[in-house]
């Protein structure tokens, strides 16, 4: 869903070396050296304080973007009916994104340090978490794997005082926002997994609406404030891409894909996480009860598949899919 950039370390020193904060590293005495207060605290563009709040909270605790939705099957010229019917809802989904705002110490450089768990869930009753999924097209019974990406990180930022965030829009009373992102991965060649892909290569298309209202942006964008909590902000979500990969539908077989359409709404912390799904993240996915402490590499769901179902290259999606589907 959110997906990280990363550069190489010699460039990273090389940026660290250029923009040492003297002054912000001044106004950090006594408190945590990664503590991106300080460096947001220099923003004055609204659009930047904006955009800023929505990587994490500028008090540097962890807040969390609830995330709730369907998915429906896009079939091009609904070929594949009556087996799987294009618009056909498939699923629910159901979690959240966890993360944080991270300083690199000493420096402007911030990042956003995520973590993201995304259940799929009974189309017709939202709370009732998928453990199995009867494919229509081979008709096996394959093991339904949520969206567990560890992690998602976006960064670094250069923060200062010239820092802008993207065009700001007014909609009635509310100020808003977009970001739409080309996905374009080529998984058989940095994995050596093709995922029955076409041509190997994860494409996608991920769009994302921010909305903030006005009273909230005017009490958060003050100068020189450090704002407490998360901000109330809303998400309109939708993203176009393959078969997820515990489906066991090859694309270049099974033309077709995935469209996801879910609302997103922040939270200050994971405490407000509703109950039922803190108890199924504490019993079977307990990292995603926090954010990530440092940075590293991030995962979607084909990486994340790879690296936790497929071991890493142990064994090979079609061999997971022929091991795990039950007739």
């Amino acid at each position: 869903m959110f997906k990280g950039r990363l550069i190489r370390s010699f460039a990273l020193a090389t940026l660290l070396m250029s923009i040492a904060a003297p002054g912000a590293a001044a106004d950090d005495k006594g408190q945590d050296p990664t503590h991106p207060g300080p460096v947001y605290r220099t923003v004055t563009d609204k659009s930047g304080k904006l955009s800023l709040q929505t990587f994490g909270r500028p008090d540097g605790k962890d807040m969390v973007f609830r995330i709730s939705g369907s998915v429906y099957a896009n079939v091009e010229g609904n070929s594949l009916d009556p087996a799987l019917r294009h618009g056909q809802k498939l699923f629910n989904i159901e979690g959240y994104n966890i993360r944080r705002l991270y300083r690199v110490p000493d420096t402007t450089l911030l990042y956003q340090l995520s973590r993201e768990i995304v259940f799929y869930t009974d189309p017709a009753d939202p709370t009732r978490v998928l453990r199995e999924w009867k494919n229509p097209i081979d008709q096996k019974t394959y093991p339904v794997i949520p969206i567990n990406n560890d992690t998602v990180n976006f960064g670094p930022f250069n923060v200062t005082a010239s820092f802008v965030g993207p065009p700001l829009s007014q909609l009635h009373d509310e100020t808003v926002w977009t970001s739409d992102i080309g996905v374009r991965t080529d998984f058989g060649g940095s994995l050596g997994e093709r995922f029955g892909l076409v041509g190997g290569v994860y494409a996608a298309q991920e769009m994302f609406d921010f909305s903030v209202d006005e009273r909230e942006v005017i009490a958060r964008t003050g100068t020189g404030n450090v704002p407490g909590g998360a901000m109330r902000t809303k998400i309109s979500w939708a993203r176009t891409s393959p078969w997820a990969p515990f489906m066991c539908l090859p694309e270049s077989d099974v033309r077709g894909q995935l469209t996801y359409h879910a609302r997103s709404w922040s939270l200050d912390s994971y405490a407000d996480v509703e109950p039922w799904l803190r108890a199924e993240v504490e019993t079977n996915h307990p990292l995603y009860t926090s954010a990530p402490g440092a940075t590293g590499p991030s995962e979607n769901s084909w990486s994340s598949f790879y690296n936790k179902q497929l071991g890493k290259g142990a064994t090979t999606w079609a061999g997971w899919c022929a091991a795990n589907g039950r007739s």
